[in-house]
This record gives structure tokens, C-alpha cells and sequence, in this order.
């Protein structure tokens, strides 16, 4: 039962935010540099930062370069990286083949890293899209996004990154049974330490532009995702997907976008108590960022303060492009 508040003067709310020592003991909620993943864009190359225009402060790295940035990670405290190829177009194909090549960039990546800075934890992208001729997380027939097909080649693509030393596995696709498929090919083939990150409440969002651009998908996507991405007007049903995603064998499930539904977070957290993750996607992150730099609000607070909100509303990790910023400014302030 909620303690009662004696009234006004005896209760002064305000008491407790007289002082910035004050805030700080009344503070409910605290972000770490534990709490983020960094997600950073690889391409072929070398020495290569190409930046990406529609999210300013972020750039495709070839392998090398994207080595050091794993070593600053490290450096920085950050626990995780999280790997999305920008595959070489030519290899694009309806077949999305290069999907499980074992040496496909983002499993040299993987191999890289590991060898590199073997205490970070490498995750990886699981879906189509980068491969895929038409853009899709998913096969497509006629027009159809095929999903008992595309999990078998999800499957093999996640074979594939776990062999290549994945820690985590982040199955974005939205196809219904993937992650049962790949729980079970994973301890079939001998990984059954290997984690499973679910992207189990993905919304068909106006958020992903930037991120489209960044590995090169956005000139290629052939209709939209809604058959397979969620309804931004539901909320019930990512309860069930959740669930069903826990069920299967996920060990982390994610919402994506962030910020816009921050309310899917409290629900999954209050009502699975699982640890819970948010991606504050390259939309968020880009309105963030341009509107910083117009000088209409101030870019540090407001990282600060959207990252926070994700704490408070549950989460237990946030997936973000500010991760080295904020970190950095984490271990100013120690």
C-alpha cells in the first residue's frame, strides 16, 4: 500500500531537489556505461569512415577501423557491440545466399574482433535485408514474403555468425517461429551458450529511414514490411510475441523502436520480468542529432534524458548510436 503524503507545508515535494546532492539521493532511476550496446556499421575496405549523411556522428567502417572502435568500446566499459554489414551490392540476390557465407563480411568481423578484444561481446543481426535483391528481412515469392523458407535461412545464417564466435544472436526479422528454429539448430550444433537477443516486438516504423541508408537497403525495399513488422497501434500483441519468443527459447527479448513506445517496455518488463532491451533507432537518433544542430535544444541533455527514459520505463539495456558519447561522459563524470 502506497504510504500516505501528509499535506502541504509538512509534505514540500520540492525538499528533495533543492541541492544537486540532494537530486542525486532522491534519483530513482540510474544509467551505466552497462546499460548500452553499441550498434556500428561495417563495409569492405580498408581504413575506410564513410559517413553516413542522414545520421551525423555515425560512419560504415571497414574491418580495421571497426576493430579500433571495438577496442574504444572496451576501453570505454561499453559491454557489447552489435554488427550490421553493408554488403557489396553485387551480392545481393533474391536468394540472399551470402547471407551464411562463412565468410561473409560480418562473419570476418566477428572473427576479427573476437581475436582482438576477445572480452567484448560481439551480437549480430539476424534478417535478409542486407543480402536480400528486394530488400526484405525476408524470401520473397510473387510478392509474398515467405516465412517457413525464410526461417530455414535464418537458421543457417545464425549457424553460420555463432560459428564465427557470436555471443549474441538478434534475430530482427519478425518471421513467426525463427527463434525456436534457431535454439534448437544452435544446440544441435554444439552452441548451446550462445545467446539469443529477440527483436520479438519489432513495429513497421517511420523510424528506420536512416538506418535503411545506412547499409544500403533503402533504394532496394519493394513495398513496405506491415505483413511481418507490427501494427504501431497494437500493444497487446507484443505481449504474445514475447511470450511466445520466451517460450521458444529467447534469452533477451527487444522493443524497437524506443522512445514512441516506451509504454511496450514497462508492459513487457511488469509483466515478464525478463531481461528487457530497447533500441533507440537511427530516427530517434537523427532527430536528436539535427535538431542539435540547428541549436534548438541542447544535444547532450537531450541524449541524457532520452537514454534515462529508457531506464525508467524498464529497460534493462539500451541499443544506441550516442553508446561511446554517452560513455565518455559517463567517466568524465566519476
Amino acid at each position: 500500500m502506497r504510504p500516505t503524503q501528509g499535506p502541504f507545508p509538512v509534505t514540500r515535494l520540492r525538499r528533495l531537489r533543492r541541492t544537486p546532492a540532494l537530486r542525486d539521493l532522491a534519483q530513482e532511476c540510474t544509467l551505466t556505461v552497462k546499460d548500452l550496446i553499441w550498434p556500428v556499421f561495417v563495409r569492405e575496405g580498408q581504413g575506410i569512415e564513410e559517413p553516413v549523411p542522414s545520421m551525423p556522428g555515425v560512419s560504415r567502417l571497414s574491418i580495421d577501423r571497426l576493430v579500433a572502435a571495438a577496442d574504444r568500446a572496451a576501453a570505454l566499459g561499453i559491454p557489447a557491440i552489435c554488427l550490421f554489414p553493408y554488403t557489396d551490392p553485387a551480392l545481393r540476390t533474391e536468394a540472399c545466399e551470402e547471407a551464411w557465407n562463412p565468410d561473409n563480411l560480418t562473419n570476418r568481423a566477428i572473427r576479427a574482433i573476437k581475436a582482438a578484444v576477445p572480452q567484448l561481446a560481439v551480437m549480430t543481426d539476424i534478417a535478409l535485408d542486407p543480402y536480400n535483391a528486394n530488400g526484405h528481412d525476408g524470401l520473397v515469392r510473387d510478392g509474398i514474403i515467405l516465412n517457413d523458407e525464410t526461417v530455414q535461412a535464418l537458421v543457417r545464417m545464425a549457424l553460420a555468425q555463432a560459428q564465427a564466435g557470436a555471443d549474441i544472436l538478434g534475430p530482427s526479422d519478425m518471421m513467426d517461429g525463427r527463434i525456436g528454429a534457431i535454439r534448437a539448430a544452435l544446440e544441435s550444433a554444439g552452441h548451446p551458450d550462445v545467446a539469443i537477443l529477440s527483436y520479438a516486438a519489432k513495429y513497421a516504423s517511420a523510424f528506420y529511414g536512416p538506418f535503411r541508408d545506412a547499409v544500403g537497403a533503402s533504394g532496394r525495399l519493394v513495398g513496405d514490411k506491415k505483413t511481418y513488422q507490427m501494427n504501431p497501434a497494437n500493444s497487446d500483441e507484443a505481449l504474445r510475441l514475447i511470450e511466445r519468443d520466451l517460450r521458444e527459447g529467447a534469452d533477451m527479448v527487444m522493443v524497437k523502436p524506443g522512445m514512441p513506445y516506451l509504454d511496450i517496455c514497462r508492459r513487457v518488463k511488469d509483466a515478464f520480468g525478463v531481461p528487457t532491451y530497447a533500441y533507440q533507432v537511427s530516427g530517434e537518433y537523427a532527430m536528436i542529432q539535427a535538431t542539435a544542430a540547428n541549436g534548438w535544444i541542447d544535444g547532450d541533455r537531450a541524449m541524457v534524458e532520452s537514454l534515462l527514459g529508457f531506464k525508467r520505463a524498464g529497460c534493462d539495456g539500451i541499443l544506441t548510436y550516442f553508446a561511446p558519447r554517452m560513455a565518455e561522459r559517463l567517466a568524465r563524470a566519476i
